[in-house]
């Protein structure tokens, strides 16, 4: 898709309801949000840049595609790992054309500007498509009765790479 950008969410507070509405609709089932309003909530927590959670959106000619955050957990009863890639969705029409893969090269970025030096994720059944990203399976995990990976990678860092 031409003309994609990605931004901070804090950014566009104006796509925010849209957000809210795919989030509660993909994930209300498990999450048991009771409305999208209890997504909204979470969302205007993500508005930040220099402190986690931050949420990015991928947007292009004022339409909404998809987001993503970085955030300190999000697993419970795994606060051992930090910080974490999470929240990763493209909305239905825009699926398929690099988006999701291009929302998680701008986290990785971020966590790296961010000196941290690994990240994880937890997914039901995105672990073929995070692998093909560079991702490795840490370890199933059972999520809300739900059977899925805990995932990782090691991010380089700059001074990683100056080091050498």
């Amino acid at each position: 898709m031409r003309g994609v950008q990605i931004s901070y969410l804090i950014e566009h507070p104006e796509y925010i309801p849209q957000l809210a509405q795919w989030l509660f609709e993909q994930w209300d089932s498990i999450l048991g949000e009771e409305t999208p309003e209890a997504r909204i909530k979470k969302l205007k927590t993500h508005m930040n840049r220099d402190k986690l959670p931050i949420a990015w959106v991928a947007h292009a000619n004022g339409q909404l595609l998809g987001t993503a955050a970085l955030r300190v957990h999000d697993l419970e009863g795994r606060e051992d790992l930090t910080p974490w890639l999470g929240g990763v969705f493209v909305g239905s029409h825009f699926r398929r054309q690099g988006i999701g893969a291009a929302l998680c090269a701008a986290v990785e970025n971020g966590a790296r500007s961010r000196a941290i030096h690994t990240l994880y994720l937890f997914t039901l059944d995105k672990q073929a498509w995070f692998s093909r990203l560079g991702w490795t399976i840490l370890g199933p995990c059972i999520w809300q009765q739900r059977p899925g990976d805990i995932m990782c990678k090691p991010l380089q860092t700059v001074a990683d790479l100056v080091s050498r």
